[in-house]
């Protein structure tokens, strides 16, 4: 993909900028005199004069006798009818003679001025006092060569704006073009200079690699403006360094923790003749079984495909979940209490990875519960989900170390030590929240909460739900 270049753009606007600002200063300046601000005194009728010149030329004209004369053309004579006191005349450069043609009273005023050559002279009749630089004489180019013009009483037309535009121009644009070619050169040094602390940091930039993601870039030399963008790619660094070292710890847990179930079937395959061969076969493939599929869970927690925005029953899923492990619950002599309202609790998440969170607080709490016990599960209208179990509990200085992955207190705690952390993990994806916290008695109470549905109804959701507020679960 082709890159544009900051500096020619910015260059490119200071420019547009300054001849826009030419052309509102020059206009505002001509309003002003309109209006009659007296350091800008003009008037319509003043404009007219640059056009009225060049009529003057566009009539110059030789006799038969090779002698100049002025023989007014259309356009000067439809002029002259717009306005009936309207005088002009032309003199020549060098013997400052009158050109046959030019208005007698123009000629006995002027002439005495010709001598010295005026550059640009303003002036009013006799007579005439309510007038305001009602004439102008300048020296002018023409076909005949250096002649000066007068024109006097002449009247506006609106396109004799353009002609005033056009005539400012051509007196100014060869300062205006010094000016944008020295004002170009000036920006691009001092945008190229300004921009230096923002190339040095792409610099830094383009060294980072994945073995280097704990460099930051340098936020202490840069303006205010590159700050922000500074500290955003620093912080995005800093989270994927962060993600990086959680990925490379997790795969090397994993496969450790895969190691011992595989060495163990080795062995096992070494023995067939034993008598508990084919439990101990099923229980090794059991195990290895869930590790794989915790690590599937939480490798497709990372893919952008993922959906989070379907609507959920939150008790539903709960009574689901509590069903599959019911008869989990009944080998390992323990029970599941559900309490839930009446009403669907409406949640937004995706129904696969959320079975996965609750199926994994469920089981973990089922290792905990006392043979004999019951564990409870809550689900409130604050779509809040409470799973109580009456264990060991976990200790203050432990709750945040629970939710690592293949963290467990002692080798003799059974499981992987996956499903708290993947739960966290899915529950951070939903933008929820999982804690734990003392039950009263003894044991732990993990607490999941859930970002409920918005503007969503009770139609599409299956009808089934339980009249009744307990459920108990053998």
């Amino acid at each position: 993909m082709r890159r544009h270049s900051l500096v020619l753009r910015v260059v490119g606007c200071l420019l547009v900028a300054q001849i826009f600002a030419f052309t509102i200063a020059w206009l505002v300046t001509v309003g002003s005199g309109l209006m009659g601000v007296e350091i800008f005194a003009t008037s319509l009728d003043e404009l007219s004069a640059i056009r009225a010149k060049e009529q003057v030329v566009a009539s110059l004209a030789l006799t038969g006798e090779n002698t100049l004369e002025i023989r007014p053309t259309p356009d000067l004579l439809e002029d002259l009818r717009r306005a009936p006191g309207m005088k002009f005349a032309a003199f020549r450069g060098l013997s400052h003679d009158p050109i046959a043609g030019s208005s007698p009273e123009l000629v006995t005023m002027l002439s005495p001025l010709i001598e010295i050559s005026p550059t640009h002279v303003h002036f009013v009749l006799p007579g005439d006092p309510s007038a305001v630089r009602a004439g102008l004489m300048e020296p002018l180019r023409t076909p005949f060569g250096r002649l000066h013009i007068a024109v006097y009483g002449q009247k506006f037309r609106w396109r004799d704006i353009f002609h005033a535009a056009a005539e400012e121009m051509q007196g100014l644009i060869a300062y205006l073009i010094m000016a944008i070619v020295m004002s170009a050169g000036a920006a691009w040094l001092a945008v190229r200079w300004g921009l230096r602390p923002l190339r040095r940091v792409a610099e830094q930039a383009s060294c980072v690699d994945m073995n280097s993601l704990h460099q930051r870039l340098d936020a202490d030399r840069v303006s205010s403006e590159i700050g922000p963008l500074v500290d955003a790619v620093n912080d995005a660094l800093g989270r994927l360094d962060a993600g990086v070292a959680r990925q490379k710890r997790f795969t090397a847990n994993a496969a450790h923790e895969l190691r011992t179930p595989i060495n163990v079937l080795g062995v096992r395959l070494d023995a067939p003749e034993e008598p508990t061969f084919k439990n101990d076969l099923k229980r090794d493939h059991r195990r290895i079984r869930n590790i794989v599929e915790q690590l599937l869970a939480s490798a497709r927690l990372g893919e952008q495909s993922t959906k989070l925005d379907e609507t959920i029953d939150l008790v539903a899923l709960t009574r689901m979940m509590i069903a599959d492990a019911a008869l989990l619950a009944l080998k390992a002599r323990r029970q599941i209490v559900l309490d839930a309202p009446n009403a669907p609790v409406l949640i937004k998440g995706n129904r696969l990875a959320l079975e996965s969170v609750i199926a994994n607080v469920i089981d973990n709490a089922l290792r905990a519960e006392p043979e004999g016990g019951t564990v409870h599960v809550r689900v409130a209208e604050n779509a809040t989900l409470e799973v109580i179990d009456h264990g060991c509990g976990v200790e203050e200085t432990d709750r945040d170390q629970i939710f690592e992955p293949f963290w467990r207190k002692n080798d003799s705690v059974p499981g992987t030590g996956l499903g708290l952390a993947i739960a966290k993990e899915l529950i951070d994806a939903h933008r929820g929240s999982i804690w734990v916290e003392d039950t009263s008695g003894g044991g732990a109470t993990f607490k999941l909460w859930f970002p409920a549905a918005t503007s969503e109804t009770l139609a599409n959701l299956n009808n089934e739900h339980s009249s009744s507020r307990t459920v108990a679960l053998p």
